[in-house]
């Protein structure tokens, strides 16, 4: 036999003993690494000839200070996901990847009246059906998310969030947050400054109480923490305006962003007050001699939430301003921001508007609670137009009751009944009723 064909052989046998060797150890390192006991204050390293090389490691394992601002930062809306169960790091501790989510099903059954929605929203009731009961399956809240939390010399602690769900149209995926967080500085798109997501009380209802601020923007917004329990935010938003659909009026692009401020005072576990505001400028063209024209809006809020002893806690919001429909439950189904003036030709007006709710939640146990939550939501007339518009939407009303059990840290159950109102400015009102059931998984 040929000697090199002989010697090529005998490096080919050695080189696959040599792999299966390496394959082996690594094996057993991986195996050691679950087996054996692993403190929570230690980030697990695997030594490695690559220097910016990453693991896989436990959350509990990947250092206290980036699972401190891994969990700091989660975002606090009832229906935000938890923080990650595992997170990627790299061997220097510097940074870590986290992957998360939640998959929800729910399934919802309207009777003595619909809403056009898998969302209850009293605004949505309509004013003729065909149906008066109705049964809807929804998965299209389920969440997925990568966070990259960090520290460095410039930046200090940060955070890069990307989250969507799949509510696209034709339930695609739909983008949520995009944005980085450093030193107090928000810059791309979340929950904008004009509302208060921890003040939220817990629906299986995906939008929540009708008349709850609510909404996401692009901005670049800065939160000064420096004054013990308090924290000061102000915004520069991306506006969005909604006018009613008519072919005199053209709505484009906006001149000025909206300018948001807040207040806020923290106790206690959970607890705080805020007060806010925002201010905006809202163009509009008349196609009848294409003259651009800004109307002024603005909104004021206050919302709180706070423990009443070990059991019990109260939720509550209280918006009004002029032209900040967008940015209200229900009234951002409806596109009245800007509305025709009858009593001036070529011109629309911003009208008064109100949202507000209350809630109170039971926990009975750690893993068990019961809540309560009633919510209004009013457009108010100005100018003659209650006498031009007939059936449109007045003010809605929303009542909700409902359950929640964590089978686990990760599973959680619940039921749910809701009651909806809605009048119209001809007096004309209609009703709806919805049992919900949901059962949802975190990772």
């Amino acid at each position: 036999m040929d000697i090199r064909l002989l010697c090529q052989r005998n490096r080919t046998n050695i080189q696959m003993d040599m792999k299966k060797k390496r394959t082996f150890l690594l094996a057993l390192v991986g195996l050691a690494s679950v087996v054996l006991p692993l403190s929570a204050q230690n980030l697990l390293t695997v030594a490695d000839e690559i220097p910016n090389s990453i693991v896989l490691v436990s959350v509990d394992e990947a250092g206290d200070e980036l699972i401190e601002v891994m969990n700091a930062s989660q975002l606090p809306h009832v229906h935000d996901p938890q923080a990650p169960r595992f997170v990627l790091t790299d061997t220097e501790g510097n940074y870590a990847l986290g992957i998360g989510g939640y998959v929800r099903a729910v399934a919802e059954y309207d009777f003595g009246g619909i809403v056009n929605s898998v969302d209850f929203i009293p605004a949505l009731i309509p004013n003729h059906s065909y149906l008066n009961s109705q049964i809807q399956m929804d998965a299209t809240t389920a969440n997925l998310y990568v966070k990259l939390v960090g520290r460095s010399s410039l930046l200090g602690n940060f955070v890069v969030h990307t989250e969507g769900n799949f509510r696209g149209s034709g339930r695609t995926f739909e983008l949520r947050n995009a944005y980085l967080a450093f030193r107090g500085v928000t810059i791309g798109y979340t929950y904008g400054g004009f509302m208060d997501a921890a003040a939220m009380p817990a629906t299986i209802d995906f939008q929540g109480p009708n008349g709850g601020t609510f909404y996401r923007t692009t901005q670049l917004s800065y939160t000064c923490t420096a004054l013990q329990n308090f924290a000061f935010r102000a915004g520069i938003e991306m506006p969005k305006v909604g006018a009613e659909t008519t072919t005199a009026y053209r709505i484009g692009g906006q001149r000025m962003p909206d300018f948001t401020l807040s207040a806020q005072y923290a106790w206690g576990d959970n607890s705080h007050i805020r007060v806010g505001g925002i201010l905006r400028s809202m163009t509009y063209a008349a196609v009848s001699n294409d003259d651009a024209h800004s109307v002024t809006g603005y909104g004021v809020q206050a919302s709180t939430t706070f423990g009443i002893g070990s059991s019990l806690r109260m939720f509550g919001q209280f918006t009004y301003g002029k032209g900040i429909g967008q940015y209200l439950n229900d009234l951002g189904e409806l596109d009245v921001d800007l509305v025709a003036n009858p009593e001036k030709d070529s011109r629309m007006q911003a009208l008064p508007m109100m949202g507000w709710f209350a809630g109170l939640q039971y926990n009975i146990s750690p893993s068990l609670f019961l809540s309560a939550t009633y919510s209004q939501s009013r457009l108010y007339s100005e100018n003659g137009y209650a006498a031009t518009v007939g059936d449109s939407y007045r003010y809605g009303q929303y009542l909700a009751a409902n359950m929640f059990w964590s089978a686990s840290s990760n599973i959680q159950f619940g039921v749910e009944y809701l009651h909806g109102w809605r009048k119209n400015f001809d007096a004309s009102t209609r009703d709806a009723n919805r049992i919900s059931l949901m059962a949802k998984y975190s990772f």
